[in-house]
């Protein structure tokens, strides 16, 4: 019994001395500019909200916060140097819905997205937005369905990449509606945008952060959103659920830190971004974009990508979606 007594005490001093540390670290944080990996190119809406966020962290945590683009594998190169960082709360990630796509689709990973990231919070989630080139000779997604089963060979459609919410969203539609849809894939939203802008691809499916002002200058056209809700960005078009049950497919943005950085630096930079989602700049930005803010705990954030992980591998595997 003695020795259990004092197996407790040690543990309990163990625990008490870890928080002290943690909350002396955590004080004299941050001592040094800041890193906000954004795994993909620049010109998405990942990108956007990180150089917002880059924004407000300069003025609150009052060191720099310089947003790094690393491009490449579906966003998985930059989370790869992520998670090989320091986990001391000086370099972060600020990621989309592909990484949690990636836990599946990636048989080979190197990492685990939920053992070797933390979650800090869900920054906003974002509809994406079955959109084509005006060109195209359909005015809505009845029209379109149609048009591409009369065509030879189907219709293209442009993604941010294999494995990205805009691929699964037009493999979805190509099982779902029984249209024939061609995968084009690009390197990021923004020359994904740029193919369906110059005509390159019939169809694309990008986030609304990143369609709603070429939607709104007629340099593409909305048909629908690919979630149950409409958007409030773009709330004249209809849900492809409405449409085709269960089509629920949504971007989403979450702010990483590599496994093992002290929960006392997990709760400050938690409560920063809630701030920053407050900043009068961020929240025009959400409306106008149509994005919707969240700001969620930690706790609810690794709940969140729970959930997500196992959706998307259900959609992979309904879906026979493979790397290409």
């Amino acid at each position: 019994m003695a020795m259990t007594i004092r197996s407790v005490a040690a543990a309990a001093a163990a625990s008490l001395l870890s928080w002290a540390v943690g909350s002396a670290v955590a004080q004299d944080y941050p001592n040094r500019p800041l890193r906000v990996i954004v795994p993909f190119a620049a010109g998405g809406g990942a990108d956007a909200l990180a150089r917002l966020l880059g924004q407000r962290f300069n003025e609150s945590l009052r060191q720099p916060a310089v947003v790094e683009n690393r491009a490449g594998a579906g966003g998985n190169i930059g989370a790869e140097l992520v998670v090989k960082s320091p986990p001391d709360g000086y370099t972060l990630m600020l990621s989309t819905a592909s990484i949690a796509v990636n836990r599946t689709l990636y048989p080979k990973l190197t990492f685990d997205l939920r053992k070797d990231l933390v979650a800090i919070t869900q920054m906003a989630s974002s509809v994406i937005v079955l959109t084509t080139h005006p060109s195209v000779p359909a005015r809505n997604v009845k029209e379109l369905v149609a048009l591409a089963r009369n065509t030879k060979g189907g219709l293209n459609f442009g993604s941010n990449g294999t494995g990205t919410t805009s691929h699964l969203s037009g493999v979805l539609l190509n099982q779902m509606a029984r249209m024939p849809l061609s995968h084009i894939p690009y390197k990021g939203v923004a020359p994904a945008i740029i193919a369906l802008l110059s005509g390159e691809v019939e169809i694309a499916f990008p986030a609304v952060l990143a369609a709603a002002q070429h939607i709104r200058s007629g340099r593409m056209r909305g048909l629908a959103v690919t979630t149950k809700q409409k958007s409030t960005a773009l709330p004249e078009l209809p849900t492809l659920d409405s449409m085709y049950p269960g089509f629920d497919i949504y971007n989403w943005f979450v702010l990483f830190a590599p496994a093992g950085t002290s929960q006392a630096i997990v709760n400050r930079l938690n409560a920063e971004v809630v701030k920053a989602l407050q900043h009068p700049e961020v929240k025009t930005f959400m409306v106008r974009e149509g994005a919707d803010a969240v700001g969620n705990s930690p706790a609810e954030a690794a709940a969140f990508l729970n959930g997500e992980v196992e959706k998307f591998a259900r959609i992979i595997r309904s879906t026979g979606v493979t790397l290409e």
